[in-house]
């Protein structure tokens, strides 16, 4: 699948630490967004995000740029007993979801974020899942922006606390 120059593909192993590098050095940048030093096994989480591959019927995907290299990545669920959020969404049923997506600042505007969220969702569709979730916070308004454009609705059932940060739940419905 490509867009905009941008190849959208799993992650290969000997990428996982440059994804993690990437996904720590976004996230740490986000103004509002906790600091590696307020929320470490978050960011630990993100450096090792290449164990994700690992869980049950999940996909760690990455937007190539060409000889650039990593645009982007995230993570796909298609059991989300895997998830490993708070609240309600690692029990749902006929759901896939979308964890921690991550653009390089240098890439951004290329589509590489909606290529990989439409990825995700394609993945669900052919898992003939009826729902998406995913979850995201004030600090990551592009994102959220993003994900209101594709279709997702605020879901507040979906809504949990991470440590003292509000995350807020959006679900997209595959089927009526």
């Amino acid at each position: 699948m490509m867009t905009a120059n941008l190849t959208i593909r799993d992650l290969r192993p000997e990428e996982s630490e440059a994804l993690g590098r990437l996904m720590v050095d976004v996230y740490s940048t986000l103004e509002g967004f906790p600091s590696p030093a307020e929320q470490p096994g978050y960011y630990r989480m993100l450096a090792d995000i290449g164990s994700f591959a690992r869980k049950k019927d999940a996909r760690v995907l990455v937007a190539e740029a060409g000889a650039g290299g990593l645009a982007g990545g995230i993570v796909y669920f298609g059991d989300m007993a895997a998830y490993g959020s708070g609240g309600i969404a690692t029990s749902l049923q006929d759901t896939s979801g979308i964890r921690l997506l991550a653009i390089d600042p240098r890439f951004r505007g290329l589509g590489a974020g909606k290529a990989l969220a439409n990825a995700c969702i394609a993945l669900a569709r052919a898992r003939g899942h009826g729902q998406v979730v995913l979850h995201t916070t004030q600090a990551m308004q592009v994102a959220w922006q993003l994900y209101v454009k594709l279709g997702f609705c605020r879901s507040e059932d979906l809504d949990f606390m991470q440590e003292r940060l509000q995350v807020f739940g959006f679900r997209l419905r595959l089927r009526a």
